[in-house]
């Protein structure tokens, strides 16, 4: 039947199952109990796998009950069982392509960065006033969004350009799935619009470049004091009573790079340290494996951190009320919403179209793998 399940398939899920029930009976053990991080990780673990199991359990109960309606149509003359089996089949079917579709998901190797906070770059690109203009408009966008998901946002440093815009924002997000959720935000955004300086009423097309990186922990990057180069001076612009009275400022430079990261928006020196240090690491962890990222699969142009930057990727039409996703062509008239905080659809969508795209890698990989071919991934 088409949707029968390959036997690997039932393997990987079989043995999620037997992982499943080990991680429950041990988390009812008094020494893991005892053990707070140990209990949290395997807690961690087992959650991670509930829906693949709880999925699977429906999966297996209609594939039974759609074998037993497929005996009974086979081998009985009651014209009416016969019917009912039918009938059930029709029903079946359709759940059973659908269970089988979300278990494939579902059983995606997991980016090991999903579960990470974001470090959230916005940045004006061409377009001047307006580019920056919109640099505020974005980060309230994601500040709203970041609301509605009940994600902490903390603003890490604001560069101030003119007429009310910014050169650069940036900020840390905190929350559950955080850079899961976010981290297809990462590109080029265009947004077309007649400034409020124009008087011909033209519309004026503009860039921003949005950079959406996992937060590193120091157990990720490992920072040698030596490559460090930490100049401290004061603040400038807004900032109270405190600005340019006290050497609170930080610019730290990573040496073996030349990697610069400023923090000014604390008052408190070693409160912009470790902000910057917070900036400087996660910028070195995304390059560290965006590296990586190209050396395995450098023909996946659909790669988390392998060009995004350089390409348009949305665009936000003010005059039609319409933002388009070029990646995706997914387009909504929408736009005022969208840019309130409602950009949940996009992400989704997002979500979906690269899951579907490693998915197709990942059978074409298999179908490599069993015919016995030694050739490299096509393009």
């Amino acid at each position: 039947m088409a949707h029968q399940s390959s036997p690997e398939m039932i393997a990987r899920l079989e043995e999620s199952t037997r992982r499943f029930e080990f991680l429950t009976e041990q988390l009812t053990q008094p020494e893991t109990i005892s053990d707070r991080k140990k209990f949290s990780d395997l807690s961690r673990e087992r959650s991670n796998l509930e829906e693949i199991i709880n999925v699977y359990g429906g999966y297996a109960q209609n594939l039974k009950n759609y074998l037993e309606a497929r005996e009974i149509l086979a081998n009985e003359s009651d014209s009416e069982l016969k019917a009912m089996a039918s009938s059930e089949i029709s029903t079946l079917e359709p759940q059973l392509e659908s269970q089988s579709e979300k278990l494939q998901f579902l059983l995606l190797p997991k980016d090991p960065n999903d579960e990470k906070n974001v470090l959230l770059e916005i940045r004006a690109g061409v377009g001047g006033d307006e580019a920056g203009i919109f640099v505020g408009d974005l980060f309230r966008m994601y500040q709203r969004f970041s609301e509605k998901q009940r994600w902490k946002v903390e603003l890490i440093s604001a560069s101030e350009g003119s007429a009310g815009g910014y050169k650069e924002i940036i900020a840390l997000i905190e929350g559950e799935r955080a850079y899961s959720t976010l981290k297809y935000e990462s590109g080029v955004h265009r947004v077309q619009r007649v400034p409020k300086t124009e008087a011909q009423g033209r519309v004026h097309t503009s860039t921003v470049t949005v950079a959406v990186l996992p937060e590193a922990e120091e157990v990720d990057i490992v920072i040698e004091a030596k490559d460090l180069r930490i100049d401290v001076y004061r603040a400038g612009g807004h900032g109270g009573q405190s600005v340019n009275t006290t050497d609170s400022a930080v610019r730290i430079t990573y040496l073996p790079t030349n990697e610069v990261v400023v923090c000014q928006d604390e008052k408190s020196q070693l409160k912009n340290k470790n902000k910057a240090m917070k900036v400087l690491r996660s910028r070195l962890l995304e390059k560290a494996q965006t590296e990586q990222h190209n050396k395995i699969a450098k023909e996946r142009r659909a790669q988390v951190g392998t060009g995004f930057r350089n390409e348009r990727i949305r665009t936000y039409n003010f005059p039609q009320g319409r933002i388009t996703d070029h990646r995706i062509g997914l387009t909504q008239y929408n736009l005022t919403e969208v840019v309130s905080g409602d950009v949940g659809d996009f992400t989704k969508a997002l979500a979906h179209f690269y899951q579907t795209l490693a998915l197709k890698g990942e059978a074409a990989a298999n179908a490599l793998k069993g015919s016995g071919s030694d050739e490299g991934d096509a393009s």
